[in-house]
């Protein structure tokens, strides 16, 4: 791969005083961004859930949505602090950093490319198996993002405001520190899994009556998909230097969501009154059904498979750039 601009990143921390930043003070940060990202959810009456007011609702998304912005963007100043004072990067630079600048095209269509190669399957069950597509090309699915709060959040705010404090202001801290990128794309996603764990405490709240186990199970696999997207998604942005990547590719995978692993895949059921038969024909039909879904079945679990080979295969490929903050591997 030819050098990038930050190769080296030890030039950023020459002259007495400078970095490489210390770890405590890089895990201070860490946690101190994330709490205040989370923490406000819980201290205002507008934000807080309870068994009577949901996360779901638009005021509450509403609410959500500018504490963090405030927090990001209080974040984003200490880590812009951090920078000039203990490192010799210019504005410039820390913009690169920070993976804001140059915003290349390239990148985050490479990087959609690849996420949907790993989610070949679930596209064709949206797309063909549910008949999706047609939706998709009137831009249904970008008119109900932008028409409903609960889209606004899962595919425009959260992703942008996550990916910017997550991956933009914590991997730069952490690639400053005295780490290898393989440690970082590690260690990194922990604190946006640890975000989420909230969630359980969310759900405990709103549903009283659910046993804990089955709520600790729910939270335990959130944590763990989160921290796997984490991995990926760390790894897209040193790779790219591109923040807008990342991001896209946060808001790909919220839109598809976790893929299908086991169970048959059935068409979806077509919407229009009861389909009325003859006794006579009802084995017949039904059997259609059985075959039918059994193919779809086969498709999609095909497809899976060979997306996540043509993931592995592509996953260097389709993520290298001239932007790159590091080298990984």
């Amino acid at each position: 791969m030819a050098p990038t601009a930050f190769s080296h990143l030890s030039s950023y921390c020459e002259g007495a005083g400078r970095c490489p930043l210390p770890i405590s003070l890089v895990a201070t940060l860490s946690v101190a961004f994330t709490v205040l990202y989370v923490l406000p959810f819980y201290l205002s009456p507008i934000t807080r859930p309870s068994p009577t007011l949901s996360r779901d609702a638009p005021s509450v998304i509403r609410a959500r949505i500018r504490f963090v912005t405030v927090s990001v963007t209080l974040s984003t100043i200490a880590t812009f602090y951090i920078l000039a004072t203990r490192t010799n990067a210019s504005p410039l630079q820390m913009l690169r950093l920070l993976g804001w600048y140059p915003i290349g095209i390239a990148e985050p269509v490479k990087t959609l490319l690849l996420t949907a190669l790993l989610f070949a399957g679930p596209l064709l069950e949206r797309a063909v198996i549910e008949g999706r597509w047609k939706g998709w090309i009137r831009g249904q699915p970008l008119h109900e993002t932008l028409t409903s709060w609960i889209g606004w959040r899962n595919y425009v705010a959260g992703p942008l405001t996550e990916e910017l404090l997550f991956r933009s202001l914590l991997v730069p801290l952490h690639l400053l520190a005295p780490l290898p990128p393989n440690r970082v794309v590690l260690l990194t996603p922990l604190y946006f899994g640890i975000a989420h764990i909230h969630h359980f405490y969310e759900f405990i709240l709103t549903h009283p009556h659910t046993p804990w186990a089955p709520s600790i199970i729910r939270s335990l696999i959130q944590f763990t998909y989160t921290t796997m997207f984490g991995w990926y998604a760390t790894f897209v942005f040193i790779r790219t230097g591109n923040v807008v990547a990342a991001t896209l590719t946060h808001t790909f995978c919220n839109w598809v969501g976790l893929p299908r692993l086991w169970g048959r895949v059935e068409p979806r059921v077509a919407m229009g009154g009861p389909v009325i038969r003859a006794k006579e024909d009802s084995s017949g039909e039904e059997g259609k059904e059985s075959k039918g879904s059994l193919l779809w079945s086969a498709a999609y679990y095909i497809l899976l498979v060979m997306g996540a080979v043509g993931f592995q295969q592509c996953l260097w490929t389709l993520t290298d750039s001239p932007r790159a903050l590091t080298q990984v591997g």
